[in-house]
């Protein structure tokens, strides 16, 4: 492995390491309002949530490697104490990037990038009319992590009001993922999409105690078949098949196709491709992987 230290490389190449490692990252399109009520809107993907009760978004404003000075948006937050986190879709994320050019203090980048600034209801800066989520925050602190040029502040900002729009919801009135199509940002100019076939689920272990990794076959874990991936969706299924229903399953199979006629003749190997075969369907069930592996083992028997 490479090793790298920081301070044995520029700041800027340090920065770029750590934004295209640490990624995606989702991007808060912050609008806020100096101490005269001038608005100001700039995104900032050093950003997430950190609490659910109270809840809380966090976003963090660095200063400027290259000088050594700080943003508008900091300005604003430590005068006003207020923000706006709008998240950021694919239908606006050409606008965002351009919210983020660096015009002159009094700039309006709502003009500059065409979204429409609507009002909110509980705290001054505007709302991104354009952001499907748009959440009214009080900034409770904000901490300085250094006073070199990189260095990042913590806004610490408590959601006050949440805007949804409809038109993301599902039948069970939650976020559809795909409706809402977010956008996140990676090293450089990268983004990434949250949609379409780049998204995938993978159950919770909270949601039930899987058996774990260590309850697989030593033999199969090592016959270099399955995939880190592969030894977790087993490790995550609650209880391994009994032995009659093991047979019962190798007896179906050899039934209903006559590939697997004479399965029983298979190597350990070939046994172990197909229970890996079984894992490939998003949507199947690990346990039937789970029977054809311990067939090949003879943990049944």
């Amino acid at each position: 492995m490479l090793k790298i230290k920081p301070g044995d490389i520029p700041v800027p190449k340090f920065q770029g390491l750590l934004q295209h490692a640490v990624a995606p990252r989702p991007i808060a399109l912050a609008s806020t309002v100096d101490a005269n009520g001038n608005p100001n809107l700039s995104p900032f993907s050093f950003f997430n949530v950190f609490s659910a009760n109270p809840p809380i978004l966090v976003f963090s404003p660095a200063r400027r490697v290259r000088n050594n000075t700080t943003k508008d948006t900091l300005e604003n937050v430590l005068a006003t104490r207020e923000v706006v986190i709008n998240v950021v879709t694919y239908a606006m994320v050409y606008q965002a990037s351009l919210a983020s050019s660096e015009y002159p203090t009094g700039v309006n980048e709502f003009i500059k990038s065409g979204f429409t600034p609507i009002e909110s209801e509980i705290v001054k800066p505007f709302r991104v009319k354009e952001s499907p989520v748009q959440f009214e925050c009080r900034v409770n602190d904000v901490i300085a992590l250094g006073n070199q040029g990189g260095a990042g502040h913590l806004v610490i900002s408590e959601v006050l009001l949440v805007h949804v729009s409809p038109d993301i919801l599902n039948a069970e009135g939650m976020i559809d993922q795909h409706k809402i199509d977010l956008v996140a940002r990676l090293g450089k100019n990268w983004y990434s999409r949250n949609s379409g076939s780049a998204l995938f689920e993978v159950d919770k272990p909270l949601e039930k105690l899987g058996v774990g990794v260590d309850a697989i076959p030593a033999e199969a874990k090592e016959s270099g078949i399955f995939t880190g991936n592969d030894l977790g969706r087993l490790g995550n299924v609650e209880k391994l098949p009994a032995t009659d229903e093991i047979y019962s399953f190798i007896e179906q199979l050899k039934n209903e196709n006559p590939t697997y006629a004479n399965i029983h003749q298979w190597s350990k190997d070939e046994l172990f491709r197909l229970a890996k075969d079984y894992l490939q369907d998003q949507d199947g069930d690990p346990i039937e992987s789970w029977m054809i592996l311990l067939y090949a083992t003879e943990k049944a028997s």
